[in-house]
């Protein structure tokens, strides 16, 4: 038998970068409904940090430094708003997903990691961002 086992739109197709990237934007419409001023951010899903801590990951949040060592690997960084580009949200789909078991826990961390740098974003915190950040 060739061919792929299951049609395209059923979710065994999806590959573990659509899945990640679905929980991320699950992770974004949930807080949207709060701050609507999201729609303004890119979000943006990286496979991983640059070894350089520059570029996308430039201001970095979640376990996080600039020129950052094997023993503190960023999970997501965010980028200002700056030349007529909107801000940014970077997630780390490794990095995620190598901290998590299964699906339940990656999307509890990546909702984490949004809220997190969302918080960096707008000056807040991330308790004010998701009055039920850290309950999960």
């Amino acid at each position: 038998m060739r061919g792929p086992i299951a049609p395209p739109q059923v979710p065994l197709a999806a590959s573990r970068a659509e899945t990640f990237a679905d929980l991320v934007q699950d992770s974004v419409e949930r807080l949207e409904r709060r701050w609507p001023q999201l729609a303004d951010i890119d979000f943006l899903v990286l496979d991983v940090p640059r070894l350089d801590g520059a570029g996308a990951g430039a201001g970095m949040g979640v376990g996080v430094g600039v020129g950052w060592s094997d023993e503190v690997v960023p999970l997501g960084g965010t980028v200002a708003a700056r030349d007529g580009r909107p801000a940014r949200v970077v997630i780390y789909r490794r990095p995620v997903e190598i901290r998590t078991k299964g699906r339940d826990e990656r999307a509890a961390l990546v909702h984490e990691v949004v809220v997190e740098q969302v918080a960096e974003l707008l000056g807040l915190t991330p308790e004010t961002v998701d009055p039920r950040y850290g309950e999960d």
